[in-house]
């Protein structure tokens, strides 16, 4: 399975989620990106990294990548982490690409940098991962 989760900058959600679905899920291939480019090449942002760590987490070799149309290709699911994120995905779908987009979990993941609650968001992260693996497993045994 190869997963590229998505949120608007790369830097709090969208790494968390790829942190912890390459500890959970270490035989699916994940990546992260932001449908925005302003913090291409940066490491995940340093309250995130901290929260994460402190729940097992290392994301401190991660660093920021900008969604692209080239990414429908590359990957068989694209999880976004809000509605607005979603939306934005869609419109960089190309003709005749079929791949899902979903959302990552059942609800809006708040983006912590607004909110400063990384580790609430740390566990809705891990909450709806497990769900997400569990749902994939049954698919496919």
């Amino acid at each position: 399975m190869r997963v590229i989760c998505v949120c608007l900058g790369n830097i709090c959600r969208s790494p968390a989620a790829e942190g912890v679905l390459r500890t959970l899920a270490p035989d699916w291939t994940v990546a992260s990106a932001g449908t925005g480019g302003w913090h291409v090449g940066d490491p995940p942002y340093g309250p995130m990294q901290k929260a994460a760590l402190t729940k097992g987490y290392d994301l401190s070799g991660l660093r920021a990548a900008q969604f692209s149309d080239s990414d429908f290709h590359k990957y068989d699911l694209i999880l976004a982490m809000d509605g607005q994120n979603l939306a934005d995905i869609e419109n960089l779908r190309p003709d005749g690409a079929d791949t899902p987009v979903q959302l990552f979990a059942d609800q809006d993941v708040p983006d912590p940098y607004y909110t400063r609650d990384f580790e609430g968001v740390l566990t809705m992260i891990e909450f709806a991962a497990r769900r997400l693996i569990d749902r994939h497993a049954l698919r496919y045994s």
